[in-house]
């Protein structure tokens, strides 16, 4: 059983609180740093490219994640609007996140005039990572929980951040959680250890930018799985939102891998065999 967690904040200086959740996505950005550089070496990319650009795509991604649990989460921020502008910022939604921080880097890439496909290699693992590290400040914030369970690894929920249809009062304080930001944590750490072995493995034979985008659809795959088991999620027409976002980037990914790999794939132009002249011999003429 995953017990309650210590208080969300982990320190405070006078009237600024030093939050876990904070603290764990600045470790996993970090960390997604190290893994950036590292592979932008071993691809012979220029990896003093990736400072400046991390912090425009970590803004981007921060401003996306932000809007996307904000409409999420609107039933909280609808009496104050203003809350969803001021710190501290203890929900963002991955969705929103991946689409703007995808987009940044396809500027970027553009603007710096960079091919893009190594670089996708590059950063689709390292979203795996940050994803891996960051997902337990949801843990500290005792948020990103499924529906009841009786596993051995439930996870204990006070009543004061419950939903309603799974609060003390109608489930009893002793109900414990499927740990939603344990599987996602577990899946990306997977992720970002699976994927570039393989790719390191077939590294002659795997198209470059396949490894990247397998990371992107690996995430989305995730997702999709157990969506079913939040509670009280965004949904449009009674179907769960997350269910229609990443179905759709699930969906992009793979044609933009189809297309890669068929654009990427040697041309074998086959010419048509000529048929060769049949020549009859025409008999000498016998001199006399």
């Amino acid at each position: 059983m995953l017990p309650l967690p210590p208080d969300s904040i982990l320190f405070s200086i006078g009237p600024l609180a030093i939050r876990w959740y904070g603290l764990l996505y600045a470790v996993g950005l970090l960390i997604a740093y190290q893994f950036m550089v590292r592979e932008a070496k071993r691809r012979k990319l220029n990896a003093d490219l990736i400072a400046n650009g991390l912090i425009i795509i970590s803004i981007a991604a921060l401003v996306g994640g932000r809007l996307y649990h904000v409409v999420d989460a609107w039933d909280r921020y609808s009496a104050n609007p203003i809350g969803a502008l001021i710190p501290p910022y203890e929900g963002l939604g991955a969705p929103g996140g991946l689409i703007t921080g995808t987009i940044a880097l396809a500027v970027l890439l553009r603007r710096w005039r960079q091919s893009p496909w190594g670089w996708v290699d590059v950063a689709g693992p390292a979203i795996l990572v940050m994803q891996a590290i960051a997902r337990w400040g949801n843990w500290f914030n005792q948020e990103l929980y499924g529906l009841p369970t009786d596993l051995p690894w439930g996870l204990a929920i006070d009543c004061a951040h419950r939903t309603v249809a799974t609060s003390c009062s109608a489930i009893g304080e002793g109900a414990r959680f499927h740990p939603l930001f344990l599987y996602e944590s577990l899946s990306g750490f997977a992720g970002a250890l699976v994927l570039p072995a393989l790719g390191e493995r077939l590294k002659k034979r795997v198209t470059p930018g396949l490894i990247g985008l397998s990371a992107i659809a690996w995430y989305a795959v995730t997702r999709l799985l157990f969506e079913g088991l939040r509670l009280e999620n965004w949904k449009v027409g009674g179907v769960p939102t997350a269910y229609l976002v990443m179905g759709g980037i699930l969906l992009v990914t793979l044609l933009i891998a189809a297309a890669r790999v068929r654009s990427a794939a040697p041309a074998t132009a086959r010419r048509p065999a000529r048929r060769k002249a049949r020549t009859t011999a025409k008999p000498k003429r016998r001199r006399i």
